[in-house]
């Protein structure tokens, strides 16, 4: 590369960065955390089998798993204002990011409540546990256990998503990098420079989940 272009890549990262600090991983923590609160809510309702909730459910993760993310962001942030409903960027975007995931991660737990052993329900109520009771107390750890690994794939995967919500004006670190492109006219550089930021965000919770999955195996051998 050119001393012109270095300058430029060196100009702009920290230009790149800020808004990954201050956009993306809170747009990302947000949306990851309320996935959650509506993963675990469609997942127990499913585990607990009540029909009219677990249809509902169904049709919930059918339509959110079967439409692209990018169009469920179009729908929210630019169709709903045809009907006089008006969202701001950001909040549109967590919006959107929350459903979507929620659908994916109540699969994920599901599975996870799935494989717990009908005996480990049978042993709670023996000791007088209520149904809560042994689900919040017995279950829902062993299956938490089960369900980290693909759930923390699930938020690696989001961080590198929320590069989508710069298609409805979320001012995130590729709508930034788009602009310093249309300015100077350095596309390969500085893709490049915000696909190694993402790369740094990926890997850093990359050795989080390896240092949360060694924790969850100590715990449960001590357990044992």
């Amino acid at each position: 590369m050119t001393s012109r272009v270095w300058g430029i890549v060196l100009d702009s990262f920290g230009k790149i960065l800020l808004p990954g600090l201050t956009v993306t991983i809170p747009l990302t923590i947000l949306s990851f955390t309320f996935a959650i609160i509506i993963a675990l809510v469609t997942a127990m309702v499913q585990f607990a089998n009540v029909k009219v909730l677990r249809k509902i459910a169904r049709f919930y993760i059918w339509i959110i798993r079967g439409t692209p993310l990018l169009v469920q962001l179009y729908i929210v942030f630019y169709g709903l204002a045809n009907v006089g409903i008006l969202l701001k960027p950001f909040p549109a975007a967590v919006i959107v990011f929350s459903i979507n995931e929620g659908a994916y991660a109540a699969e994920t737990i599901r599975a996870s409540l799935e494989s717990i052993p009908v005996g480990q329900l049978e042993a709670g109520y023996c000791v007088g546990m209520s149904y809560m009771q042994t689900i919040r107390r017995i279950v829902l750890p062993q299956a938490f256990k089960t369900a980290f690994p693909s759930l923390f794939n699930s938020l690696i995967a989001m961080t590198k998503n929320t590069s989508l919500a710069a298609n409805i004006t979320v001012t995130e670190m590729f709508m930034v990098t788009q602009r310093i492109v249309a300015r100077t006219y350095e596309q390969l550089a500085l893709y490049l420079e915000v696909a190694l930021i993402y790369l740094i965000f990926s890997t850093i919770l990359t050795y989080v989940q390896k240092w949360g999955e060694k924790k969850l195996n100590i715990t449960e051998k001590s357990e044992v």
